[in-house]
Order: structure tokens, then sequence, then C-alpha cells
């Protein structure tokens, strides 16, 4: 007996399948989530039955299910999202919208006006994508708005207690006890 590597059951027939490109040992019941691995067959063939297997099962649809909780994931703007990005504020999506709405247009007038999409304007409204440069800079030229970080309220935060006036790296660490 052999235990299937993907539920944990026990089966005297376990199939060898491929699932998302790793070879797993597998009971009957979960043979159908991957494309079976003929044992003399070469890969080229699995390949093309598992890109078109994988996306018609059940497991592909699981995968856009937690796409979409990804989605909300990045809704949740986690710190590392603005590693790459450092002049963009934390709350750029508000901006955007509260922009649109007292300039009172439409999510596709918006698009139009920008020459975009609408469907930019509403992955940006909820967080999804961050804006290129490009986009960037027609939002705030068109809505009259800023979406950069780098502003008044960032350099408030940037007050020194030294005598000498410069910032210097104690000034700014906030200690975790």
């Amino acid at each position: 007996m052999v235990q299937c590597e993907m539920c944990g059951a026990e089966t005297a027939t376990p199939h060898t399948v491929k699932v998302e490109g790793a070879e797993l040992q597998v009971c009957d019941n979960c043979a159908d989530f991957g494309t079976e691995v003929s044992q003399g067959g070469d890969s080229s063939s699995t390949s093309t039955k598992y890109s078109t297997s994988s996306s018609s099962s059940s497991g592909g649809g699981s995968s856009t299910s937690t796409g979409s909780g990804g989605s909300s994931g990045g809704r949740r703007r986690g710190s590392e999202m603005y590693d790459d990005v450092a002049d963009i504020a934390t709350d750029y999506d508000d901006r955007i919208r509260e922009g649109r709405e007292a300039a009172g247009l439409s999510q596709e007038d918006l698009a139009k006006k920008l020459n975009e999409k609408a469907s930019l304007i509403r992955k940006l409204e909820h967080g999804d994508m961050l804006p290129s440069d490009d986009v960037q800079q027609k939002i705030e030229r068109e809505l009259g708005i800023s979406l950069s970080a780098s502003g008044g309220e960032a350099d408030e935060d940037w007050e020194t207690d030294s005598s000498s006036g410069s910032v210097t790296l104690g000034d700014v660490v906030e200690r975790k006890d």
C-alpha cells in the first residue's frame, strides 16, 4: 500500500500524475486533479494535456478563487507591495476614487479623459494594482490630486530633537520593546 501524496489516503494502485508541474503518486480520486504521466512517454504530450485539463478542472476554479483571495490580500496593501515604489501614497486608491467622485466623473468617463481602459481605473480604485508613472501623472493632472507619498505630512514626521538640526537614525527609528 502506498499513501496518496495529495490527500493521504492509502491506495494499492497509485497513479503518477502531473499537478502544477510536480509529479505525484496519487489515489484514484485525486488522479482527476492532474494529467496522468505515461511511464515511457515524453513530457511534451503530457504538458499539452496538462495545460488544457488544468484550466477546466475544479482545481483550476479553486486557484481562481485563491487568486481573488490574493486580490483581497492586495487590498490590505502590505508594505512589501511598495518596496519598489517609494513615492506612491499607501492610500492612492482612496485618493483616486475621492478625486474622481469630487470631479463628478464615472470610472468610464475618467478612463476616456485619460485615454485608458475603465478596467484600469477599477483596478486602481480597488488597490489591485499600482499606477505606472505615466498613468499617475495623467490622473494627478486630470483630477488635481497628488498620489505621491512625499508631501507636507511626510516632512512633519522628520522632526529632530538634536541641536544640530540634522536628522539621525535615532530620530526616525521606532523601538519595539
